[in-house]
């Protein structure tokens, strides 16, 4: 079925260069509903990788992949961001070839970035090598609720195909390539696959994200539904329906912890 409202603010930038994702940033900056909805994912990262009790230490490594418009670095100026183009990051890094020893990796964030990995077993075995004992594969994903199914597969330009047998996709050359049931796919669906495959990851409950000011906020392609002044009143809104996260998230924040 054709995508409703694919056009947005984007249209005017190449996908994937440098000003794309500039304008993702700035956007990200001037809506406060949309960064309300960034510092609550960042904060769940940097929990899920044990940040606040326990700092980075000299020699540690953070990665970031897939880095685009994120700010995360604001947040953790010893992370090394990435991305798959030039110029938009410190490293050019593919998820499936990570340029890192043995062991050597404390944690791997993504945003938006693991259903963009043609191969994620690939990239999940290498996260596994890199990774130090302990460390975490700490990502935001697209849901599989209700609203996030029907949001995602009819008003969102990139695929949603919740019935696919075979984690792979195809990418030819836009970054649009992707596969935005993959998360629900590996780690609810196919569980048992994925445990089979990685015996010693250990996968925390998915925790619901913010939804409310997220969907208001018009994304990082569209117009703020809600004018600012009304802010306090959409953070009450999104308080109150918490109960209904597992109906109407749009994303949720998955951990994968290495077994020490």
């Amino acid at each position: 079925m054709k995508k409703l409202f694919t056009a947005s603010e984007l249209d005017d930038y190449e996908v994937g260069s440098k000003e794309y994702f500039e304008f993702q940033k700035r956007a990200i900056f001037r809506k406060k509903l949309l960064k309300y909805c960034y510092d609550t994912w960042y904060d769940g990262l940097i929990q899920d990788a044990n940040l606040i009790r326990n700092p980075v230490r000299e020699g540690e490594i953070l990665l970031e992949l897939g880095s685009g418009g994120s700010y995360l670095k604001d947040r953790l100026p010893e992370l090394i961001t990435s991305d798959v183009v030039e110029g938009v990051a410190d490293r050019v890094v593919d998820g499936r070839e990570l340029p890192f020893e043995d062991a050597s990796v404390r944690a791997i964030f993504l945003t938006h970035a693991f259903h963009h990995i043609p191969d994620v077993e690939r990239f999940l075995s290498e996260a596994y090598r890199v990774l130090r004992p302990g460390g975490v594969v700490a990502m935001i994903e697209v849901a599989h609720t209700p609203l996030a199914r029907f949001f995602f597969d009819r008003m969102h330009p990139e695929p949603y195909e919740d019935c696919a047998a075979d984690w792979r996709f195809e990418q030819v050359a836009s970054m649009m390539d992707s596969h935005q049931a993959l998360s629900w796919m590996v780690f609810v669906r196919d569980r048992k696959r994925f445990q089979a495959l990685y015996p010693n990851f250990r996968v925390t409950p998915m925790r619901f994200m913010p939804w409310f000011t997220y969907l208001v906020s018009g994304g990082v392609t569209r117009g703020q539904i809600l004018p600012g002044f009304l802010a306090p009143r959409a953070y009450l809104a999104e308080y109150i329906s918490i109960p209904l996260r597992s109906l109407f998230a749009l994303h949720w924040r998955i951990c994968i912890q290495k077994a020490d």
